[in-house]
């Protein structure tokens, strides 16, 4: 579990391409100064599994699967991306709760910069609509962010990045037309599972009325 509060900007070192998966190898400092084998650390929005250590360059292994739902298959070497490590008990809770498995991909569709912030615009995939709601929480490859507002007609959302966002992770770079990985709230998830049989009884009540 992470908080979305992204705590370096890594580099891909190397990523070697196997037949269902793909090796990555990041250079992170910090992540890294008291990682060990097992642990998880967040990219880009990503959980992934520390497999090898090698002074501050860690590896993980990325299944089909993960490549399938994230944009981590588009990286290449010096690649920037963004690290975290997993949360503890005693770590403050600063933005929300990420399990760092991506819900889907979205895709930057404006950057509209202003003095002191910039709004950006991101495409929202149909099925994850539902769960963004205006100031409610979204994760954008593993920044914890606050809904600006969902426009349904053009299938997207907005975001406001201040400049300590724009300067420590990649959002900051990200251009038009790139991809991101995106996470809702686990929070909103949970909550359609528990009312789903409620919903389900009462459309067959009203069947039947």
């Amino acid at each position: 579990m992470f908080t979305g509060i992204v705590e370096e900007l890594g580099t891909v070192v190397a990523l070697e391409s196997q037949s269902d998966a793909l090796r990555l190898s990041v250079r992170g400092s910090l992540v890294t100064e008291d990682a060990s084998l097992g642990d998880s650390i967040a990219v880009n929005g990503v959980c992934l599994t520390v497999a090898g250590l090698d002074g501050d360059v860690f590896t993980a292994d990325v299944m089909r699967e993960t490549l399938d739902r994230s944009s981590l298959g588009a990286l290449s070497p010096q690649s920037e991306v963004n690290l975290e490590r997993a949360m503890t008990m005693s770590t403050r809770l600063g933005g929300h709760l990420v399990q760092g498995h991506v819900d889907g991909l979205g895709e930057v569709r404006d950057r509209i910069p202003s003095e002191h912030w910039e709004v950006v615009e991101i495409s929202l995939p149909p099925q994850l609509a539902p769960y963004l709601v205006e100031k409610g929480s979204v994760t954008v490859d593993g920044v914890s962010l606050t809904v600006v507002r969902v426009d349904d007609a053009r299938g997207s959302f907005t975001v406001s990045l201040i400049p300590e966002t724009l300067a420590r992770t990649t959002l900051g770079r990200r251009q038009v037309g790139e991809p991101v990985n995106l996470e809702v709230d686990v929070v909103a998830k949970y909550v359609e599972r528990m009312l789903a049989p409620h919903m389900d009884r009462r459309l067959v009540a009203q069947e039947e009325d």
